[in-house]
């Protein structure tokens, strides 16, 4: 990053309040209160504390960014306060990785260190900060030492989104963002002390601050059940129910999948749910009108978001179903096209020209680390009457409705949403050209039920075998890419179209092959 496209200078001072002072008052306040909840061990405020001052400890004041290997743990959301008590940025490697991976993340985020289990290998070789398994529960509260001071504009952690050039790109997220993120979304879910709130999503992506933060800052329990990952409905019912979780924050696809079975098994939800928040990608209108006839459904708030990375969490939300949402919310009255909501009290928007939504506030990223070229692309200094200041290009047309809220109407690049994860086709493409037998390749999205499914086309290089290479190509990329990475189809295909202007068509390469092979499977199924 440089100087020249840093949008923090000129946008008005977030909250002073950093979310490790608000949850070290949390923590006062409610020092035997059940922090986490994690299968059948409760950590509380107090002992998390001492964690948490632990681990700051040991990295001291000038740790700069630290890499954590993630699992499902508290010891990583320690590790994750921890940094942040340091004065440090957090950035969190998924241990599954493929090891060129990790060690392009660490890299490109530019760790000084890794926060590691003690059995688990450190990429580039970094100093270690080994963390014993299982944590200790008994580990009395730590002194109450100062932690250090920090300024706003710090970074407080770095995250990766998809990059056309075949990169992650990495975002650089300021301590004044993410302090005025939580404290929107705490206020928009009205998280309470009595909340237990699942942790649902990967401790690699920023949705899981959604679920911990709010839940950490507010005196809430955060919830980490195995049964929440078993890929089991049934099981996912019973968790909710035994663990008394409050509020889900669901992915999308997820959701639309749990709406099925609710639908089909006739299943209630526990009435132990009273809110609901979806996001990461378009809700579909016939599973909003199927939750709308779920049993119990009216009184559980359904609260549909919107958010960038680089905008940090949750910019937009509304209630689409339950006690606190508008109009008509009967099983009949759902919309053709479902609202991504509005503008939360920390957020600027500006639609554009060609109905591109631009998000400007205190949540902004610093931008892309070391990438000031893509940085001043997408972050943008406005100087005009209807918008002024640093503003974010989100690439997504939307469109106002009658009562301001906004609708998403597609994106005005080839961006995919893939279960949630933002990949751009250009990335998964030169993952696939990683392979030595492709010469060439196209990603793309296709509709599969409710959510959007990533295929690859390749084009063999000349001494390749068309009939195995896409088997070798997949057992590649499984091998060494990120799983959302990783095409669920890859065709070989004999050529791939070209537009007028001589770049590959991807639209054009899916119209004509994904016929064929639909075609095919009818063929088979005869």
């Amino acid at each position: 990053m440089t100087e020249n496209h840093r949008p923090a200078a000129s946008v008005a001072p977030a909250d002073p309040s950093d979310v490790v002072e608000l949850f070290l008052q949390a923590a006062r306040r409610h020092p035997e209160r059940a922090a986490i909840i994690h299968n059948e061990q409760e950590l509380s405020y107090a002992r998390l504390e001492g964690l948490v001052r632990g681990i700051a400890g040991r990295l001291g004041p000038d740790c700069g960014t630290v890499g954590v290997l993630t699992a499902r743990s508290a010891d990583t959301i320690a590790a994750f306060l921890g940094v942040l008590a340091a004065g440090g940025a957090y950035c969190p490697i998924d241990p599954a990785f493929p090891a060129e991976r990790k060690e392009a993340l660490v890299r490109a985020a530019g760790c000084r260190s890794v926060i590691a289990p003690d059995a688990a290998e450190v990429p580039l070789g970094l100093p270690a900060l080994r963390l014993a398994e299982p944590h200790p529960t008994g580990l009395p509260h730590a002194p109450a030492t100062p932690w250090p001071a920090v300024d706003p504009e710090d970074p407080a952690y770095v995250l990766f989104t998809s990059g056309s050039t075949g990169a992650p790109k990495p975002v650089a997220t300021p301590r004044r963002a993410i302090a005025a993120a939580v404290d929107s979304l705490a206020g928009l879910l009205d998280i309470a002390p009595a909340d237990r709130v699942l942790q649902f999503a990967s401790l690699n992506w920023d949705t899981c601050f959604e679920e911990i933060l709010p839940a950490l800052t507010r005196g809430a329990s955060l919830v980490i059940d195995d049964d929440a990952y078993s890929a089991s409905f049934p099981r996912f019912l019973r968790m909710i129910e035994r663990r008394r979780v409050t509020v889900l924050d669901l992915p999308t696809a997820f959701w639309h999948e749990f709406v099925n079975h609710l639908t089909e098994d006739r299943a209630a939800l526990p009435g132990t749910v009273r809110t609901v928040v979806i996001g990461g990608e378009a809700a579909r209108p016939a599973r909003l009108a199927d939750w709308r006839a779920v049993p119990g459904a009216d009184r559980v708030r359904l609260v549909n978001t919107y958010g960038c990375t680089e905008t940090t969490l949750v910019t937009h939300a509304i209630d689409l179903h339950g006690p606190l949402a508008v109009g008509d919310t009967s099983p009949t009255a759902t919309p053709a096209a479902i609202p991504i909501g509005h503008a939360l009290p920390h957020v600027r928007e500006h639609i554009g020209e060609d109905g591109e939504l631009l998000i400007g506030g205190p949540s902004l990223a610093l931008g892309y680390r070391g990438l000031p070229q893509i940085t001043g692309e997408r972050f943008r200094a406005f100087d005009q009457p209807d918008v002024r200041g640093w503003y974010f290009r989100t690439g997504d047309r939307v469109r106002r409705e009658a009562d301001g809220a906004l609708v998403h109407e597609g994106r005005l690049d080839d961006e995919l949403k893939i279960r949630g994860i933002r990949v751009s086709p250009g990335e998964a493409e030169a993952q696939m050209c990683g392979h030595p037998d492709v010469a060439a390749a196209v990603a793309t999205g296709t509709v599969v039920g409710d959510h959007t499914a990533l295929v690859g086309y390749v084009l063999p290089r000349p001494h390749a075998d068309p009939a195995t290479l896409a088997a070798a190509v997949l057992r590649h990329l499984r091998e060494r890419s990120p799983r959302h990475l990783v095409p669920t189809r890859i065709t070989v295909v004999p050529e791939l179209p070209h537009t007028a202007s001589g770049k590959v068509d991807r639209a054009r390469t899916h119209q004509l092959y994904a016929i064929r092979n639909e075609f095919k499977e009818a063929s088979r199924a005869r």
